[in-house]
């Protein structure tokens, strides 16, 4: 055997574990060569960039946190949390009368074309109306209360002349006293206890008898017991005590019973004779806003007390003995009476707590769990737009760079018409549309990815283009072409591949620009909508002032995670740069 036999099995022995014996290492053996795969470089040059690690470990946390999270999570994206509260109801309402109710006699009747006469004859101030073949005299009893009485013709006089209306004459002593009482320009005079009413009608003057037609007034009556309504809003009974109120009088008598009359700060108490409540007269009406329940007349009279003295709480006393606090509102002329009634309510903007880690937000749901499926929505609108970009830009950029000429400038113009469509207004207008349109929330993610990667495509397209222009003359795509291997697997199998490292920085780089307009278009209240969740549309509420400055965790942890995210993108995508790139040093 040669000598370069016997060296080829003694090259550079080495000592063995032990270290007692060398050991020796043949020319075949593969620890003697130690060579590594293109992707094992790339690797190596990127776990060397810190900031590339670190951007990497912030990424695989979003990553759990958006998609693992909400497996761990208690609640739902869409959960709403209520809880038992008090909340000031509107229980009745309050306002004071200005329109005159009628009260009508037994056996009469006062129509709505009457009452028309009436009223236009109170606005001329003229005591005398008629209707049809009816003529009807009121009497102001005192403000807001006229007595209408109904007027029975006994007599015409025209020239001196009698005209009996009924019988067969006028009787002397009628024809006497009408006589005098015109002497001294009186509208009424009695004889033998009948009054009677001188109406003067053109050239004719009618005497007249009169009876109790209706009552016309604003105060209302309130009866304290239930049993007593009808007896208190009888005519004979408004009749007799609006007189003595009238007339300011302490007692009336009605039907063989004595009442007195307690007078407040407008309105007035009525009591048997026995002293107890009876009725309440006032110009104030309070009505429940359930119809179905009754308001005993003791809180009639503490709202019309707290109205009358202009308060805007006041304490009513059940029948159980509880206090409850009601609260007045004044709309216009109306008085709104609310109660605390316990309902269930939504807890809105509810602080951290050990339940619910971030809070609550405007909804009534959990911050935390809504932030981990916003998250989710987040980075698939990034990821899918992105590889709409790169899929539509290698097809376009590839095919325009291997083939040249025509064909490359014809993809080229299309390019430059693309870009020459403003991004922005497009983007708010689609959005506007679909908002105007209704568009499912579901629908509408996939539609808005769809159209950010139609409009985002053409920078990937002029990148792959440029690479192939500079790589299709190379010796290897000679020896394809020589080969017969056709066009297509020539562009998509032998240059888009050289193209991938680059097309992987500038994708990856991208990514944080897409989540950015992603949550842009949130904040902008365009993108996804509710009750689906992203980044963007929770930081959405912050646009609100009072909100921004008093409910923190409301906008900080959504801005945190958009930040981190777009930072990680970007620490990723610059390690990937400084991998690829030949000249970096190993």
């Amino acid at each position: 055997m040669s000598e370069f036999g016997n060296i080829n099995h003694n090259i550079k022995p080495e000592l063995n574990i032990t270290g007692n014996e060398p050991e020796e290492l043949n020319l075949d053996d593969a620890r003697r060569v130690k060579v590594l795969s293109p992707g094992m470089l790339v690797f190596k040059r990127f776990i060397r960039n810190k900031l590339a690690v670190v951007g990497f470990g912030i990424l695989l946390f979003m990553f759990a946190f958006a998609f693992l999270g909400p497996l761990f999570s208690s609640y739902g994206q869409t959960q709403v949390f209520k809880g038992v509260g008090s909340m000031a109801k509107d229980f009745a309402g309050a306002i004071y009368n200005d329109e005159l109710r009628y009260t009508v006699a037994d056996g009469e009747t006062f129509s709505s074309g009457d009452r028309a006469q009436f009223l236009f004859a109170l606005g001329k101030n003229t005591n005398t109306f008629s209707y049809g073949d009816d003529t009807y005299y009121f009497v102001s009893e005192s403000e807001g209360i006229y007595r209408i009485l109904q007027l029975d013709p006994v007599a015409e006089v025209l020239r001196g002349i009698y005209k009996p209306m009924t019988g067969e004459n006028v009787p002397k002593a009628l024809q006497k006293a009408y006589e005098t009482a015109v002497q001294q320009d009186l509208t009424a005079f009695e004889l033998n206890g009948v009054t009677y009413r001188i109406v003067t009608k053109g050239k004719v003057t009618q005497i007249s008898t009169e009876h109790d037609v209706a009552l016309a007034m604003i105060p209302v009556y309130d009866a304290y017991n239930p049993a007593d309504i009808d007896k208190i809003s009888s005519y004979k009974f408004k009749l007799v005590s609006s007189l003595a109120i009238s007339n300011n009088e302490d007692k009336f008598v009605f039907d063989g019973q004595n009442y007195s009359i307690q007078y407040d700060d407008g309105q007035s108490t009525i009591f048997d004779s026995k002293g107890a409540e009876f009725a309440q007269v006032s110009a104030i009406i309070v009505n429940p806003i359930d119809q179905s329940i009754f308001l005993p007349v003791d809180f009639k009279s503490s709202v019309r007390e707290a109205i009358n003295d202009r308060q805007s709480k006041f304490n009513y006393i059940e029948d159980n003995g509880e206090s409850v606090a009601y609260s007045i509102v004044r709309v216009n002329n109306t008085f709104n009476i609310k109660k605390e009634t316990p309902t269930e309510l939504i807890r809105v903007f509810e602080a951290p707590s050990s339940e619910h880690i971030l809070g609550l937000d405007n909804n009534g749901m959990d911050v935390s769990t809504r932030l981990m499926y916003g998250g989710q929505v987040s980075l698939l609108v990034g990821f899918v737009v992105i590889f709409i970009e790169v899929a539509i830009g290698i097809v376009i950029g590839g095919i325009s760079g291997y083939f040249g000429g025509w064909v490359d400038t014809s993809l080229m113009r299309f390019v430059d018409l693309f870009n020459s469509i403003p991004f922005w207004p497009m983007i708010l207008i689609f959005g506007s549309v679909m908002d105007a349109l209704e568009v499912n929330p579901t629908q509408r993610i996939f539609l808005l990815m769809m159209v950010l990667g139609l409009l985002s495509w053409t920078g990937v397209a002029r990148i792959v283009r440029g690479q192939i222009l500079s790589l299709r003359e190379l010796d290897f795509m000679v020896a394809t072409e020589a080969a017969g291997i056709r066009t297509s697997r020539r562009i998509f199998k032998h240059l888009v591949p050289n193209v991938m490292p680059l097309l992987i920085v500038t994708a990856t780089a991208g990514l944080g620009g897409i989540i950015i307009t992603e949550a842009t278009l949130g904040f902008l209240g365009l993108g996804v909508k509710y009750p689906l969740a992203s980044w963007g549309s929770i930081i959405n509420v912050s646009s609100d002032a009072y909100v921004m400055t008093n409910f923190w965790f409301m906008w900080i942890p959504a801005g945190l995670l958009i930040l981190l995210t777009v930072l990680g993108f970007n620490f990723v995508g610059d390690g990937l740069r400084d991998a690829y790139d030949p000249k970096m040093k190993r």
